[in-house]
């Protein structure tokens, strides 16, 4: 192991889990010995699949836990099954999942309207919390929410007498 650890000592950290005492934690965990015989342990039993699961390209096996809450559906679910068709090291698979977030949260404000219930935007994103703690970042956040939506609706009122002179 010497060896091994010689031709590696100009790569910085480099072998630094190798000896026991030598760790970086060290002066601040009572070290057991426990936490070098992590590798002998046996896989849990894996969850059962009651709805669909999104699976990586790079990993095609599920892990041992996995959320069965919120199934893909609607908009958002075509989305997020054409992402998991990618790898995702390309933005073909991050860029869809983006935007089938935002459209799950429409699809789900449209659910609630559905059902006969009123979302209330300003405890669900926690203006109520961030107003008690920091006024300044809501004040900034709405100053900047209205001046892009004034940008925007600027544009369209000028593209439109434009086209129409």
């Amino acid at each position: 192991m010497k060896t091994v650890n010689k031709n590696f000592e100009h790569i910085k950290g480099w072998g630094i889990d190798n000896v026991p005492d030598d760790e970086p934690n060290y002066p601040m965990k009572h070290n057991t010995g426990a936490d070098h015989n992590r590798i002998h342990w046996n896989r849990p039993e894996l969850q059962e699949e009651t709805v669909e699961i999104l699976k990586s390209t790079e990993r095609p096996g599920n892990s041992a836990v996995f959320g069965t809450v919120a199934p893909p559906k609607g908009l958002s679910g075509i989305l997020r099954r054409y992402a998991y068709k990618h790898s995702e090291n390309k933005y073909r698979h991050w860029l869809p999942l983006l935007l089938a977030d935002r459209i799950d949260v429409l699809e789900g404000t449209l659910s609630d309207l559905m059902k006969g219930r009123v979302p209330n935007p300003i405890a669900e994103r926690g203006w109520g919390a961030i107003w008690k703690h920091k006024p300044s970042l809501l004040v900034r956040k709405i100053l900047v929410r209205l001046s892009v939506f004034a940008a925007i609706g600027t544009f369209f009122v000028y593209k439109a007498k434009k086209s129409n002179s």
